[in-house]
């Protein structure tokens, strides 16, 4: 594993965000359509999440966004950042706080 500064991980702009939407996108067995809240915006988020979660159980959700990503444009839609996630067994696990925070906020 190589090693980061910890200017390297300031850069990083970590958000807590609240999934607002949630819709499959056609012809992709794997992606979803989010609509994220991170407090002073909004923003699309392609995540390739579909076959572990349904986009009714995404709404309202907490999550925690990698929020300065350079734009992606995947599958004809613009990604505005990323979903982090932990995986165990090939499979996603949204990180999440563990208490209701209010949306913006920074992890550092």
């Amino acid at each position: 594993m190589s090693q980061i500064t910890i200017n390297d991980f300031q850069k990083l702009d970590i958000r807590v965000g609240k999934i607002l939407s949630a819709e499959p996108i056609k012809r992709s067995d794997k992606l979803l359509l989010l609509k994220v809240d991170l407090g002073t915006e909004q923003r699309q988020i392609v995540a390739g999440i579909a076959q572990y979660y349904k986009p009714e159980e995404l709404v309202g959700k907490e999550v925690v966004v990698l929020a300065n990503l350079q734009p992606r444009t995947i599958m004809g839609f613009i990604s505005q950042g990323m979903l982090l996630a932990a995986v165990e067994d090939d499979k996603p696990v949204l990180l999440v706080p563990d208490k209701e925070v209010k949306v913006g906020s920074k992890v550092s």
